[in-house]
């Protein structure tokens, strides 16, 4: 296994969450990737007209909420998770603290499994390391919240690679736009992290400025 700390939420912390478009709707965002399609979002057009607001938005720490909501189910994450990132990203009293935490929640091993295409979900994603398809640094690893850091490399172990789950592999790899940070080798199937993500410029679906205003009350 690759030497990192353990992850301060266990191993195998499993979120279950529940209908998917449903959720997506009482938060309005997509926060689901099977969400994120014209279709639903023309859906979530057609029910926001004429419809109020959720009451508990109309103030400060509902609005908070609701941002911390999009965020958590984004990266498919529990409170217990996402609080802990949230708690070390305001541990250091700067401005950093919206870096850090967009960095925490970026650099998670499964949300770059699925951003650079070898899942097509963070759930997939989630559950393919878990299943010990992915290795760091050339060592399977099982744990997918560990947080990356510049220089590590991504792979698909070999004993894993003609399995069903990496049959469209090369389809979704030529698809699906990879962050800057990150360079895929699209014929070694590795991703190397360059550098760390920077939330400036990055259209983002929630505040997490916001956020972070929520948890430090």
């Amino acid at each position: 296994m690759v030497p990192r700390p353990k992850s301060p939420d266990g191993y195998r912390k499993i979120m279950r969450i529940g209908p998917k478009y449903k959720i997506a709707r009482r938060l309005g965002a997509p926060v689901f990737e099977k969400t994120q399609t014209q279709k639903f979002t023309l859906s979530q057009q057609r029910k926001d007209k004429g419809r109020k607001k959720f009451s508990r938005a109309s103030s400060e720490f509902g609005s908070q909420l609701l941002e911390k909501q999009k965020a958590r189910f984004t990266y498919c994450l529990t409170e217990r998770q996402f609080s802990k990132y949230a708690r070390q990203a305001l541990a250091k009293k700067d401005t950093n603290a919206v870096s850090r935490m967009f960095s925490y929640l970026e650099t998670r091993l499964d949300n770059v499994v699925c951003k650079i295409g070898f899942a097509p979900t963070r759930l997939a994603a989630r559950q393919m390391v878990s299943h010990g398809h992915i290795l760091v640094n050339g060592k399977r690893v099982t744990i997918p919240s560990i947080n990356l850091v510049v220089g590590d490399v991504v792979s698909i172990r070999v004993a894993s690679a003609g399995k069903p789950l990496f049959a469209d592999l090369n389809s979704r790899l030529s698809e699906v736009e990879k962050p800057s940070w990150i360079k895929v080798d699209m014929k070694a199937d590795t991703a190397t992290i360059e550098s760390l993500p920077k939330v400036e410029g990055v259209n983002l679906m929630f505040d997490l400025r916001s956020i972070l205003e929520f948890y430090s009350r």
